[in-house]
């Protein structure tokens, strides 16, 4: 077939196709009188071409899928080569995504700031009397020590252990890709209106997981600049639990739920008990291409550790 037929089958301009024919993409046949003839199979790579450019897959990287086609697969994504192009794809627009998760909080604490400049009423966190104890950690509060619990850690593959986020997400702990992940882990996050087990107070490494999570939040962006591909909180507490935290805090990352504690059974993470209850001990992983690059164990003081997490990265960068 003719170009201008090829084009009008695939859904593509004739310039289009002379591009992707330039790029090596597409070979058609020459015919005897110096021609190209196009083929169904033409057809079908550039509909496949243009399938993966609305998927935000620049064309120059369509050759894996192409490929894999071309060896014969029914399916353009079947070869190794083409789920890896998937994954790079997926951590550039998470990258992308982040990004402007930061820029967005930023914005909302601009405005906030903003909006309250001169005014006479005080703003809600001067006002409100419910949460201060949570955002306040005790001159006398017990530091942990290091029983050994994560030495196991660093160099461990982490295993594909899949848990929800506060954006209602699947996320593959053994897949996360090449970019650095943190996950800093916490028992329990203290919220207005709920009581902390008793005694929480005198346990070693219990106290101060809000302001942990506001400090993550406060030093989100220079984490990504640092070169944090992502960061995410994990507790035991389910998604719903979570997502009131992330609404209250202002997070600018989500929050992962692991209640059945799938990744400390499979990984070997600490946990104590506490109000009857089994709750992660307090430390945060740096995982890079599904294996553990570091281990923050034990956490303290929490209301400085996410600059402790940001020197690390400063001092190692990739």
């Amino acid at each position: 077939m003719r170009i201008s037929e090829l084009a009008r089958q695939a859904g593509v301009t004739t310039k289009a196709v002379r591009y992707y024919e330039g790029l090596g993409l597409i070979t058609p046949e020459r015919l005897a009188n110096g021609y190209r003839n196009y083929t169904e199979d033409d057809v079908r790579l550039v509909r496949e071409i243009r399938a993966l450019y609305r998927l935000g897959i620049p064309v120059e990287r369509t050759r894996p899928f192409l490929e894999c086609l071309a060896a014969g697969s029914p399916h353009a994504d079947d070869c190794p080569a083409a789920l890896a192009s998937y994954r790079e794809a997926i951590d550039e627009l998470t990258g992308r995504i982040e990004a402007l998760t930061a820029r967005r909080a930023t914005l909302i604490a601009n405005l906030d700031a903003a909006a309250q400049r001169g005014s006479t009423v005080a703003p809600p966190e001067e006002t409100a009397t419910a949460g201060e104890d949570y955002l306040t950690l005790p001159a006398d509060l017990p530091a942990p020590e290091d029983d050994g619990a994560a030495d196991h850690l660093p160099g461990t593959r982490v295993p594909p252990v899949i848990l929800t986020d506060t954006a209602s997400r699947a996320i593959s702990l053994g897949a996360l890709g090449p970019r650095r992940t943190v996950i800093y882990v916490y028992p329990l996050t203290g919220r207005p209106g709920t009581d902390l087990p008793e005694g929480w107070n005198s346990i070693p490494g219990a106290r101060g997981c809000t302001l942990e999570s506001c400090g993550f939040r406060d030093h989100f962006q220079d984490l990504l600049e640092a070169g944090a591909g992502r960061v995410y909180g994990l507790s035991s507490q389910d998604t719903d639990y979570q997502n009131e935290v992330v609404e209250r805090l202002g997070l600018p990352f989500d929050m992962l739920s692991d209640p059945a504690f799938g990744l400390a059974d499979t990984l070997g993470l600490p946990t104590f008990q506490a109000g009857g209850a089994r709750l992660f001990k307090r430390l945060t992983l740096v995982i890079r291409d599904s294996v553990i690059e570091h281990a923050f164990y034990p956490v303290f003081p929490p209301n400085e550790h996410a600059q402790q997490v940001l020197a690390w990265l400063r001092e190692n960068p990739l």
